[in-house]
Parts: structure tokens; sequence; C-alpha cells
């Protein structure tokens, strides 16, 4: 309920939405991609977990707005970046994934910008999720894309960081947008369960935590000629409550 109110409230041309841990905290069921693009995502990106839901791979391959990170091996299924026209004007996203306390895979900063400067060859605006664990890693992306992306922001920590700012050559940047889920939850899970598992050390199950919710994000204005971003706003709404 809470996206077609965002989408309202912030006059917003296109919308981008990380569906990562939507099914249960465990990457992304066929039957929630859907529904995020009957209330007004644009692109779905994702992350580590998107190899979780065995209903989602063929949608991999066959729906152009669900990405994956663009540096997993080229053989896996999907594809990591996308053009699309909200408005009728272009605007290029691209999923990239960290390697730092994750898998190892292909370097995000030799994919990142091979793909972000062929995607600026169709459109000046180019919005990069970067889903990784360590700040100084997406940091050091947003520097080394800075002038060429219009927005690098973080996923995958699930709390919302306040360091959105604007870099020197014109990219919006921020460490993590936060997390959409319930509050009053350790990432999302039933505190219950997060504390047993910590003080057992077993490898316990978590669970989603039945609560009301909060949505978090940012939205960024970007001057549709240059790329650049002019401003970028934090917000966290609760819904639910």
């Amino acid at each position: 309920m809470g996206l077609p109110l965002l989408r309202k409230e912030f006059h917003a041309d296109i919308v981008v939405v990380n569906g990562e841990n939507a099914a249960n905290g465990f990457g992304l069921s066929a039957e929630i991609m859907r529904q995020f693009f009957e209330r007004g995502a644009d692109v779905i990106t994702t992350g580590n977990h998107i190899w979780q839901q065995d209903d989602i791979l063929p949608f991999l391959d066959s729906e152009p707005r669900l990405l994956r990170p663009a540096n997993y091996p080229p053989q896996v299924p999907g594809h990591g970046s996308v053009v699309v026209e909200p408005g009728g004007r272009k605007v290029a996203v691209l999923n990239l994934q960290g390697r730092t306390m994750l898998p190892s895979i292909d370097c995000p900063f030799r994919i990142g910008l091979e793909t972000v400067e062929k995607l600026k060859k169709q459109t000046p605006v180019v919005l990069v999720d970067f889903h990784a664990e360590a700040t100084d890693e997406k940091e050091a992306l947003a520097f080394h894309l800075d002038g060429k992306a219009s927005v690098v922001v973080g996923t995958h920590t699930h709390v919302q960081t306040a360091d959105e700012k604007i870099l020197p050559g014109g990219t919006g940047y921020i460490s993590d947008l936060g997390m959409s889920g319930p509050l009053d939850s350790v990432i999302g899970s039933n505190p219950a369960i997060s504390i047993q598992k910590q003080q057992t050390q077993m490898p316990l199950r978590n669970e989603i935590l039945e609560a009301p919710g909060s949505l978090q994000g940012v939205c960024c204005t970007i001057d549709a000629a240059t790329g650049k971003t002019k401003s970028i706003v934090r917000f966290s709404r609760q819904f639910g409550v």
C-alpha cells in the first residue's frame, strides 16, 4: 500500500525497488514481483538472495525489468541492467554486488564502469544499486563512478544510513537505503529468535516479525540533460501503525 502513496507524494517519474528479501526475508517470489510492478515499481533490483526462490528464476531471463547483479558469471540466468522509458524519458538502472563478506564474484568496479559507459550511450541518467556489506566498498565504488553514474545507492545491511550527499562530480550517494519491513524488529526478524540465535550460536532460522511496517529509501532529483543529481532526500515512512 505504501508504494503508490510515496510515488504520488514525491511525483516520482521512476521507482526502483530492491526486492532482495521480499519473500519472507529470502529472495523474491514471482507473485511478489507481480505485486511490486502492479503497485508502481518500474524496475526491481536484487542481490545475493535472488537465487533462493525457484519460481522467480525463469523471470530473470524473461522479465527485463527484473535485475540480478551484473557481476555474476555470464552463464547464470538473468541480466544486470536495463533501460526503461517512464514518461518518455530513458533511464538506465544497473545492479551490482559487492565482494566483502559476500561471494567472490567478478569485480564490481570493472563491470560497473564498463556497463555505465555502455548505458550512457543510450541515456545520461544511470541509477546504480550496489548491494554490498562494507561501507568502504560502497563509498569507493561511488567515487569510482562519480560524474558517470547519476546515483549510487547501497543496499543489503537493512539499516538506513544518514550520509546522503552529492559527490564532487554530481553523483548522488547514500551508503544504505534502509529497510522496508516490520518496525521493532531485528533487521526484519522476530527479536526473540534473533536473541536466542545470538545466545546459543545455533543455526536457527529467522522468522519475519508480524508487525506494522516502515518503508525507507531516497528521492533523487536528476537533471535529465546532464544526468547529474540536483538533490537526494532520505525518507522513512511508517504504515499500519
